[in-house]
């Protein structure tokens, strides 16, 4: 995966937790969601809110962007 950045959350106190990307609310969690979130958070915070966002690369973008479909035209 590539490096992740631009990751931040806010713990909120109705237990909610917001977690936006370059400034920008991603997504927010709330419930059961919000406390797997913060128990998983501390192992590499950056790369753990890409994949509860679903904004992380797959690898795939470079053989994407030769897609004819993806082609300038």
């Amino acid at each position: 995966m590539g490096e992740a950045s631009g990751f931040d959350y806010l713990e909120r106190p109705d237990g909610s937790v917001v977690i936006t990307h370059r400034g920008r609310v991603a997504t927010t969690l709330r419930g059961g969601r919000a406390d797997e979130f913060l128990a998983e958070v501390d192992d590499d915070p950056q790369q753990v809110m890409a994949r509860w966002t679903g904004n992380y690369r797959r690898g795939n973008e470079r053989t994407a962007k030769q897609h004819p479909r993806n082609r300038l035209r």
